[in-house]
């Protein structure tokens, strides 16, 4: 690892950017980025045309479902792009407008889903790099940029941040506008960042998050993990990177099953709603576990949907409420249930980000060890709902003390 701190690392980038000439050929082992005829010359234009702003000069790479001005979004289908068609991400916007580049469109899975795109791992290309936000992961791995937009509706920019051994942060439920992207399931799509380091992280949120206010912490946050079955879903590889925090162990999720069907329940739900419009004129384009999806959410009940809706209140309570008996600050788990799966059939278990995603509650998850294929484990942090700032502060403070990641870019061929 390189000696220079993850504040020094973000400066350099931004000052640096993306060679746009080299960038097409260091990205074909790892197909992190949707084709673009022209991309050197629109991004050599764009950096020159840069507003100032807190993010004057940055490179953000955006996943493939959030519309941009003067590029297609394809979501990841083969739906013609004129019905996928719309207004730009406010997202997007916030940070164009903060003086953002867009490096280009980031692969992700078939609307947002499990059925994957071509990315690989740049850790070890013989692997997933997760999902859905699979190509946002992989090009910060890959360094082609220091942050990318993704999205999450269960795991989507926690397990591919932890499986590329980069930064990942979902926000808490609403914060950040999902306005110009193409849904998913509205009671969970949450706008999320892929970045190098917090510092990127930190940066970004100020621009992007509603309400923002700056915290200072002054103390170690007080660390939880959540005993029980929820936790037991990781290998024992993966729960390594909770040996040595000094965490206190509280009882949590003993219902982590029954959680888990639900979620996916609504999600397939609100997903089926949402493609009414497009799957009866185009099934034949979705891939088969997309339109099983679909067609698991047309038999889901209203009442059952909206039940579970309002049961999400609920479980979030009971999680505030765990944390108030035990003076827990942060939760800490393995981000993912192990390192990344080999092949790219599969972008991997969803099951450890599942239920913070379902209470809506901030999480970030920091490259932490090393798994015994050299792969990267991470850890998840989670916080209080709406509690993202102080989050991303303790964050920073335990970024400094990561124990061990000495996994390199690259991989087998």
């Amino acid at each position: 690892m390189s000696s220079s701190t993850p504040r020094a690392q973000g400066e350099a980038q931004l000052e640096t950017g993306p060679d746009p000439a080299r960038l097409e050929e260091a990205d074909a082992p790892i197909r992190s980025l949707m084709p673009e005829p022209g991309r050197a010359e629109r991004l050599t234009r764009a950096m020159s045309m840069a507003p100032n702003g807190p993010l004057h000069g940055l490179v953000v790479g955006v996943k493939d479902v959030f519309h941009v001005d003067g590029l297609p979004t394809t979501a990841g289908s083969t739906l013609p792009v004129d019905e996928l068609a719309g207004p730009e991400a406010a997202a997007v916007s916030l940070l164009r407008a903060a003086g953002a580049v867009v490096l280009g469109k980031t692969v992700s899975t078939e609307f947002a889903l499990v059925e994957p795109g071509p990315t690989r791992n740049p850790r070890n290309r013989a692997h997933t790099p997760g999902g859905s936000s699979s190509g946002s992961a992989a090009a910060v791995a890959a360094g082609h940029c220091p942050l990318a937009l993704g999205s999450q509706t269960i795991g989507s920019v926690i397990r591919p941040a932890a499986f590329c051994g980069v930064v990942g942060y979902k926000p808490s439920y609403g914060r950040i506008s999902t306005a110009g992207a193409i849904p998913l399931a509205e009671s969970f799509d949450t706008v999320g960042l892929l970045a190098s380091n917090v510092f990127w992280v930190e940066r970004a949120a100020v621009v992007l998050c509603a309400w923002w206010r700056r915290a200072e912490v002054n103390r170690p946050p007080v660390l939880g993990i959540p005993d029980g079955p929820y936790v037991e879903q990781a290998s024992k590889e993966a729960l390594r990177v909770l040996d040595g925090l000094g965490a206190t162990h509280v009882p949590l999720f003993e219902d982590i099953e029954t959680l888990n069907a639900a979620h996916r329940r609504l999600l397939t739900f609100e997903m089926a709603r949402h493609h009414a419009r497009w799957f009866p004129r185009f099934a034949d384009h979705y891939r088969p576990r997309t339109s099983g999806a679909i067609r698991t959410g047309l038999a889901v009940a209203d009442d059952d949907a909206a039940q579970i809706r309002t049961g999400r209140a609920n479980v979030r309570a009971r999680i505030h409420e765990a944390m108030d008996a035990s003076g827990v600050d942060v939760w800490v788990c393995p981000a993912a249930a192990g390192p990344a799966p080999e092949g790219l059939e599969s972008t991997g278990d969803p099951s450890m980000q599942l239920p913070w995603t379902h209470a809506g509650l901030p999480v970030v998850t920091l490259p932490w060890r090393t798994a015994e294929n050299g792969l990267p484990l991470g850890l998840q942090l989670v916080a209080r709902f709406m509690d993202d700032e102080r989050l991303l502060a303790w964050a920073a403070q335990l970024e400094g003390s990561t124990p061990q990641v000495d996994y390199q870019p690259g991989g087998t061929q």
